[in-house]
């Protein structure tokens, strides 16, 4: 019952769900067969699970590096989390509309703004390549987009 209240309130991962009822007291292998169970009933899924948090995130304005991190610490690790990360449309378009929340649509000019600006979008998880790219820098020999 602990298990369904949990889910009833948001959206958890298979590994989430088992930490937090074995937080709770519960026989870690009870624990074990009701997650199989609701995964085998598609009350669990990791996938939809996965590609939910992505959307989120990003439309927060946080970018995949921090996406992959926070999902890192819920549990969710390997190919499922980078074939949604990879998915996700558009990373540019967020970061764009991250900066231009924080900072307003005028491009840095000095070079002390660019760095902090920089720093501030980097902070958010996204890729140097994607920050270059989004504040018009040069772009010639990026290796890591």
């Amino acid at each position: 019952m602990a298990a369904l209240d949990s889910l009833a309130r948001r959206d958890r991962s298979s590994e989430e769900l088992r930490r937090k009822l074995v937080d709770k007291g519960y026989d870690p292998l009870v624990v074990g067969d009701v997650v199989e169970r609701l995964v085998a009933d598609r009350l669990i899924d990791d996938r939809r699970y996965v590609e939910n948090f992505v959307a989120f995130h990003a439309a927060r304005g946080q970018g995949p590096t921090r996406v992959r991190a926070e999902l890192r610490q819920s549990g969710m690790q390997g190919e499922l989390v980078e074939a949604a990360v990879a998915a996700y449309p558009d990373w540019i378009a967020q970061l764009r509309k991250a900066h231009q929340k924080k900072f307003g649509a005028q491009p840095p000019t000095h070079y002390a703004d660019r760095q902090r600006q920089s720093r501030f979008l980097s902070y958010r998880g996204f890729t140097g390549a994607q920050i270059r790219i989004a504040l018009g820098f040069d772009t010639d020999l990026d290796v890591d987009m």
